[in-house]
């Protein structure tokens, strides 16, 4: 999850690539204009230097019926090297699935580390779980399973969690991406990093209002402008929206 500009155009052009083979990566979810260019990320950057355990879980995931939600390849790497920019430490991250993304972060962190997993399905984490404890990260996890909102909102009435994450990554229920934000600019320390994904959700933030969008696009895409308003007016933080993977918006709190 040139850029599909409208809905014909991501509609034509997913369709053309599954025709044709398309990409091989899971999901297709990059916004690059050609399949070769960004088939040639990935065989050049990204394939030689994945680690062994996060190419068994992409492999494994690629032949789940819902493999559109995973975390691309490409996007994993960048995760991966931004913790280690940061020197991340505590982390979260709402919306597991089978833990690709999670993964990618489990590696980055030191062996002290520790990541605050949320995810309303622990069925899809679980089909993961044998390649993360495989790869020894798996103490680094701790694994909620339900909705992340009043685990969130119980934080912040503890009051002890306040500016305690390093990063927190949202790649989650799209309509509720404000109500994260709202709770988590409280928990992430002050220079320290939100990422929330799909936030160019398949091209369709630049689609025509009637544009023939698959359902679920439509449904979504309107939160997904909101949220994409609401950062770049917030104060509090600095922001980057990146194409990478379905779009990823990089916020850092300053005050």
């Amino acid at each position: 999850m040139a850029t599909k500009v409208a809905g014909q155009q991501c509609e034509a052009s997913n369709g053309a690539q599954n025709q044709a083979g398309g990409h091989q990566e899971v999901g297709h979810k990059s916004l690059l204009q050609s399949d070769a260019l960004f088939q040639y990320i990935l065989e050049t950057s990204v394939y030689p230097r994945e680690p062994e355990p996060m190419k068994e879980l992409r492999e494994l995931t690629a032949k789940h019926p819902w493999n559109i939600m995973t975390t691309s390849a490409d996007e994993g790497q960048f995760l991966n090297m931004l913790l280690k920019l940061i020197n991340a430490k505590n982390t979260m991250e709402i919306g597991v699935y089978t833990g690709y993304s999670l993964l990618a972060t489990a590696l980055a962190l030191p062996q002290d580390g520790k990541i605050l997993a949320m995810d309303i399905n622990r069925e899809n984490y679980e089909l993961g779980r044998p390649i993360i404890e495989k790869a020894g990260v798996a103490h680094k996890i701790d694994f909620r399973e339900g909705p992340a909102l009043p685990v969130l909102d119980q934080m912040i009435q503890d009051g002890k969690y306040h500016g305690s994450f390093d990063f927190i990554f949202v790649d989650a229920d799209k309509d509720n991406y404000l109500n994260y934000h709202k709770r988590l600019i409280e928990l992430v320390k002050v220079g320290g990093l939100i990422g929330y994904d799909n936030t160019l959700w398949n091209g369709s933030v630049v689609a025509p209002p009637d544009a023939p969008l698959r359902k679920y696009v439509r449904y979504y895409r309107d939160f997904v402008l909101e949220l994409n308003k609401a950062l770049a007016a917030d104060p509090r933080i600095e922001i980057c929206m990146l194409p990478v993977g379905d779009g990823i918006t990089l916020c850092r709190r300053v005050s």
